[in-house]
């Protein structure tokens, strides 16, 4: 496998996402990988390194800026890096279709298929890619942040994938009938696997905080990494 680092720039701010491939010789399906609100760090790098080993070009992009990162369980500090995003949708769809963008330039990419995932507030920064009307096939909200923001929608051509737990405090079920709901008035093809059991950041084998609702589910892992191996198969 090679793996390396990418600079690459939104205006004046350094991003630097985090490449991994496995070198055939031809240009490959590339996947975004969109991280959570602590950064891109070691669990979204890790994310592109198994992309690659299903056979396509990881590309581990940067929401935040080269070197700015939370950190495990400090969430005043996660909170604060995510929440301007949050609250400006204009912004986070300009800084993932930046990377959209970068990795579409790459010479070991697949210009033409292209797809995106996203973990917690990555699954939120997937969802505005496609809800920005981005030309990619398809984006995998993974325990990922439904509700969406204030500004318009463009025409969503993205098939979409969420993994959702039951028991996620931080997307309630009316917001994922909400989601539901938004995406069929759009005409998208959309899928939603729901895990019963199962909490927040269910992926994340750090995640070990039942009263903030974050706890990682083994099987409810597994179940979605199937699932996200199947649709890219579907999309590519």
């Amino acid at each position: 496998m090679i793996t390396q680092t990418i600079d690459y720039e939104d205006g004046s701010r350094l991003l630097e996402g985090y490449l991994a491939y496995h070198d055939t010789g031809k240009a490959k399906p590339a996947v975004l990988i969109a991280h959570d609100w602590s950064g891109r760090r070691e669990f979204a790098c890790k994310a592109a390194e198994k992309i690659a080993d299903m056979g396509y070009v990881g590309f581990a992009l940067d929401m935040y800026g080269k070197g700015i990162f939370g950190a495990d369980g400090d969430t005043e500090k996660n909170g604060a890096l995510m929440s301007p995003f949050a609250k400006d949708r204009t912004l986070l769809r300009r800084r993932i279709n930046v990377a959209l963008h970068t990795v579409r330039q790459l010479p070991q990419v697949d210009a033409s298929k292209i797809a995106a995932m996203g973990y917690c507030f990555g699954g939120m920064c997937v969802l505005e890619l496609a809800r920005s009307g981005a030309d990619v096939l398809g984006v995998i909200s993974i325990h990922g942040i439904f509700a969406p923001g204030n500004i318009s929608n463009e025409e969503m051509t993205a098939k979409v994938l969420c993994l959702h737990g039951h028991d996620d405090p931080m997307v309630p079920p009316e917001q994922v009938l909400a989601l539901e709901n938004e995406l069929t008035t759009a005409e998208v093809d959309w899928q939603i696997h729901v895990y019963g059991g199962t909490m927040h950041a269910f992926t994340n084998p750090k995640a070990n905080n039942p009263d903030f609702g974050t706890v990682y589910k083994e099987l409810a892992a597994q179940r979605a990494y199937q699932s996200v191996a199947n649709f890219l198969q579907e999309l590519f």
